[in-house]
Order: C-alpha cells, then structure tokens, then sequence
C-alpha cells in the first residue's frame, strides 16, 4: 500500500481499543430516526422533478410533472409516523438522535418543538435532503451555513454532528472543520467504533453510522415484516454484545419516519426496544454522547488515527 492511497482499509487492524463505554457496558446502542420528509426533492421546491426514491411507486413521471402520491408517501412519515416513533421512545425513556433536515422542521413547527422540548440530540442531515456530492463547494457551504442557522432557529441549538444523504463529497470533511463547531460526522459505514482522523492537519473524530443496521431495507425489500426488522436488528445486538465480553463495539439502528413509522413496521421497532432494555450492560446513548465519550477517553494522539 502507498502512503498516499487516499484511503484506509486497515483501520484498527483487528486490535480495536476498549471504548471503556460508562458503566462497564459491553455494547454502546444508538437509534438514529432520519427527519428528511418536507426537504425531499420536489416539483413545488423548484427541483424539476419529485423524489423518485419512493416505496411503492408505480408510475414513471417526467421531468416537470409533479407526483402528488410520492409527496402524500412521504408526508405520512412526519404527519403520523414521527409521533407514533416519538411515542415509543418516550414510554422507554430511550435516547434518541435525530438526523434532523434543517428545512424540513422549519415546515413542522409542532415536530421541531417536540424535539427541543424532549432535547432529542441532533445531528445534521443538511439543509435539504440532497445530494451533496453533486453540489459545487461553494454550494456545499452555503448548505452547511443555511443548515446550522436553521437548526438554531427551529431547535434552538446548532448541531454537533453532521451527515450527508447517500454519502458525502470529496469537500464535505474539509468544509465541516472549516466551519469549526462540529465534534464529529458520521459519513463513514467502514467500523464498529469511532475514530479519528486528520483533515488539513487537524484532528477530527468520525463516528460512523450503519446502512445494514437499518429500515431502508424494508424499501428495498430485505423486509416485508415488522418481525424481520426485529429478527435482523435483534441478531445484530446478539452477535455484539457477546463480543463485548471482551471488545466492547458500538451499534447504529437507522429510522425513518416513513417506513419503520408503519403500524405493522412499528411493531418490530417496540419489541426491538423492548429487547435491548432487559439489558444492564447495554449503554442506550444519543450520538453526541458517544462523540463526548470518544473524546474524552480516547483523545487524539499524533500517528493514532486509524
């Protein structure tokens, strides 16, 4: 491997460091619920187009022509699914992290104030739900700074975290510690625990998120029942927390609103909570707190980065 391949596919090398997670916890667990539903592509925001990536759909529409059930499939999810999701987390008293579109809470006020008055930890998932490697770099920064004085506005608080829809630019990295105020970004799937890394020769920690620990695959069809969701979810946590008898990892759960939002769906979510908290030994934590954690017990240290 050459020094100056622009990629790491070592990592820690199969001698991962004992994240040391409060309590002694063999398993740090994270819900993520996406909030993108209100900032998806549209007709109606001057895109040309509607956000084709919808469950369910059956038509082709051309470039113009608006696709009102594309719409009404995503205004489920921030109509009925964020409050039947909200509800659940609220009964267990689970932290939850929302990956929060900065112009889709503008457009629920009900819903942002629901997620500042729960103090809810917010990651950001940009100022729309776009593709971000397609934007110029100056397009890049303009939806960070638009992203962060939103969330300030509707939350009443600037993010700590931030992560791309799909995936991030060759830009985005630098941008983030550019801007200065973020601890850490989660557009990485390559771990089960964080790690640093260095950006313009600065330290940055990236904790990554997970695409196979996630409903999505329920629009993919990887599941049709809310019991293979938690059959799925369950094996993940399984595997583990039995290797956190002695190398303790981090696990991500991806939500959206839409999808795990669905009654039948939802019901897989609740025993999958419920199975996660007949566990002392399981941290159930917000993505901000495994950032704080990270920093404070595995500060970084020239040439550890993986």
């Amino acid at each position: 491997m050459t020094s100056d391949y622009p990629r790491d596919v070592v990592g820690y090398g199969g001698t991962p460091p004992h994240p040391r997670w409060p309590n002694g916890a063999r398993l740090a667990v994270n819900f993520v619920l996406n909030y993108e539903e209100g900032s998806e592509p549209s007709i109606v925001d001057g895109d040309g187009r509607s956000e084709p990536g919808v469950e369910g759909a059956v038509a082709q529409f051309a470039p113009g022509e608006r696709d009102l059930a594309a719409e009404s499939t995503f205004e489920y999810g921030s109509r009925a699914g964020f409050w039947r999701i909200t509800g659940l987390f609220d009964e267990r008293k689970i932290p939850l992290t929302v990956f929060a579109c900065a112009l889709a809470l503008e457009r629920n006020p009900p819903a942002a104030r629901a997620i500042a008055e729960r103090g809810y930890d917010i990651c950001c998932h940009g100022w729309r739900w776009v593709q971000m490697f397609r934007l110029s770099e100056n397009e890049e920064r303009e939806h960070i700074r638009l992203a962060i004085a939103s969330l300030q506005k509707t939350i009443g608080r600037r993010p700590l975290g931030w992560y791309c829809r799909y995936g991030p630019s060759v830009n985005t990295r630098r941008l983030l510690v550019e801007e200065g105020g973020f601890l850490y970004d989660s557009d990485a799937y390559n771990d089960d625990l964080p790690y640093w890394t260095l950006v313009a020769g600065k330290p940055h920690l990236v904790v990554p998120y997970s695409l196979s620990n996630n409903d999505g695959k329920f629009t993919r069809g990887n599941f049709a029942t809310g019991e293979h969701f938690f059959e799925y979810m369950k094996d993940a946590i399984d595997v583990l927390y039995a290797e956190g008898a002695t190398a303790p990892k981090m696990l991500s759960v991806g939500l959206h609103m839409r999808i795990i939002g669905q009654p039948a769906r939802a019901a897989g979510l609740l025993r999958l909570l419920d199975h996660v908290m007949r566990h002392d030994d399981i941290w159930l934590c917000s993505r901000i707190d495994i950032a704080r954690h990270w920093r404070a017990t595995h500060p970084f240290a020239a040439g550890a980065t993986t």
